[in-house]
């Protein structure tokens, strides 16, 4: 199961704040509006997600189809192909891809300490 580039989505309080926080650790500011409350931060391969208001949780993210430069992959498992082969699992899905499109979709499952993860499919 292929799941594309990986990050971290935090749920933060002041995101001026922390991105100078991460900032002082070696990040930059590679894609998002800190105007409308989100960055996206890149380290080398490392990416981090700072969303202020937007949700209550930090989020596991990988995103089918993208390398971590937002690249669109030659090859990716669609998202919902993997949606399939975790439902054949019996792995429980919080929000599901509908199965009849194609292109962007999204999948959330929770992992067994309670920690979101989210497959977002762009392309």
């Amino acid at each position: 199961m292929k799941l594309g580039a990986f990050s971290i989505s935090l749920a933060v309080k002041d995101i001026h704040a922390s991105k100078q926080f991460y900032e002082n650790l070696g990040f930059t500011v590679f894609a998002g509006d800190i105007a409308r409350n989100y960055l996206i931060m890149k380290n080398g391969n490392a990416l981090i997600g700072l969303f202020q208001g937007m949700f209550p949780n930090n989020i596991l993210t990988f995103n089918p189809g993208w390398d971590e430069n937002a690249q669109k992959l030659a090859e990716f498992d669609d998202v919902r192909e993997i949606q399939r082969q975790l439902k054949s699992k019996n792995v429980k899905l919080e929000n599901e891809a509908d199965e009849s499109t194609s292109g962007p979709a999204s999948i959330v499952l929770i992992d067994p300490d309670g920690n979101a993860v989210l497959l977002d499919q762009h392309v």
